[in-house]
Formats: structure tokens, sequence, C-alpha cells
């Protein structure tokens, strides 16, 4: 077998997911490949059940064993850091929804992955109510507020995700008097871990449209459009306690 490196490494993934791989016929119908195929793909079916605990919480160990071969069979990592692995979990279990009957999986492994996120994310420069010191009211509302690198959020409709995701990852009891009412969520990752707390719809279409590079100004008037109940002064003094966002920007 003479071929160049990256050929070479090419077709080894490829025969490693069960993919033609010609070229390596030699080496792959080798009992010991197929040890070391299985190896691999144990690998990752554990990366997904540790990255998604809560989707396992809710379908059992066997029916998430099942569907994370399945998944890792077709989507092989493309990231040595397998806390980042299972990016499309959340898009393959709604292709399965037949199967696990559960209309709300999907987005509890997506609060899974982004509590993944937010953990293994870059820290980064963070606003502190000192830097506004000084500012008029016209500046503060032409500035940009960017969100930190460790921030993730979303508006979940119509399921309460936010609780279900909780109670499957603290063990806790599902409480019948718990309404079924849509529910948004905040998680901030940080030094000491990862924090999530209840956010409302303006707020995350607050925080939406300053991820899109509106000014602060824009930014509130959208979070307004969205909930126009809503209470920007405390949103925003919550959003400054979580550590939310970087230094100010004027560009």
């Amino acid at each position: 077998m003479n071929m160049p490196l990256g050929q070479f490494q090419d077709a080894f993934i490829d025969a490693l997911y069960q993919r033609p791989a010609p070229a390596l016929q030699s080496l792959t119908g080798q009992t010991a490949f197929a040890v070391y195929r299985n190896t691999v793909l144990a690998g990752c079916v554990d990366a997904l059940r540790a990255n998604f605990p809560c989707v396992e919480t809710l379908v059992g160990a066997d029916w998430m064993q099942e569907a994370a071969t399945a998944y890792a069979q077709q989507f092989p990592p493309d990231d040595a850091r397998l806390i980042h692995y299972g990016a499309g979990f959340a898009a393959f279990l709604e292709q399965l929804q037949a199967s696990h009957g559960l209309p709300y999986l999907a987005d509890v492994a997506r609060l899974d992955f982004y509590w993944c996120e937010a953990f293994s994310a870059t820290e980064d420069p963070c606003l502190a109510l000192t830097d506004l010191a000084g500012m008029t009211a016209n500046d503060l509302m032409h500035s940009y507020l960017a969100p930190r690198q460790s921030v993730r959020w979303q508006w979940f409709d119509p399921h309460p995700v936010l609780s279900l995701w909780r109670c499957s990852r603290e063990g806790l009891p599902w409480s019948g008097a718990q309404p079924w009412v849509a529910e948004g969520v905040l998680l901030c990752g940080g030094l000491d871990g990862v924090s999530y707390q209840p956010l409302e719809a303006g707020g995350c279409a607050f925080l939406d449209a300053c991820a899109a590079g509106h000014t602060l100004e824009t930014a509130s008037q959208c979070a307004q459009q969205r909930q126009p109940d809503l209470d920007f002064s405390d949103l925003l003094g919550r959003l400054m306690q979580a550590r939310v966002f970087r230094p100010l920007s004027f560009a």
C-alpha cells in the first residue's frame, strides 16, 4: 500500500465508519480492525450519552443506546473534543419522534447541548456595572451589547422545556401542577460551572437582537415588541447580574 498520508487518513476514517474504502481492503478485512472500529464507535456513543443526560433520563438507557449508536454511525465527530459532539443530535431526534413519542425531546436535547457549549466556551471579558460610570442615557442607547461566548438562550414554544430539563437533570419528580406552557431559558458558563435561569420571551428577543448586532436602543425595542408588558430595566439588571455581556462597543 503506497499512498499520500492525507489520502490514507481519509480512507481510514471512511473505513472506520463503514464507508467504502477499497484502497484499505487488506487492512479492513483483519479482525483487529473490526475491534478497533467497535471501540471508536463505543467512544462516540459514550460521548453522546454523557452530553445528553436529560434525554437519556426521559427515554431510558436502552433507547438512548440505540439512538446514539445510529447517530454515531451516520455522523462521526469532526472535533477531537467530544464535549462538542452531537450538534445535530436534536434534529436527529426530531426525525425519530414516531419512535420515542415525545414532541419536546428534541428541545430538551438542544438544552443539553447548550449546557455543553456554555461549559466548554472560552472565557472572555465581561461587562461590569463600573464600566457604565459616567455614561449618559443617550450614550448607552447607542452602544452595542454583545453576549459572551459562554452564554446561551432560547424561547421554547409550546412546551415547558426548561422545567422538563431541570427535573431530568436534577432528579426531581414532575409535578402534576406544573403548567404546560412555553418557557425560555438563559445559560451562562463561568469558572464555577454553568448557571441557568428562566428567561421571558422579551428577554430572549432582546438577546437575539443584541447577538445580531443591533444597538441597545433597537434591541430594547425588539424586546418590547415581543413582550409589551416587559419591565426592561429589571431585565437588563438581571442580565448584568448574570454576567451576560462583553464590554460595551460603539462601533
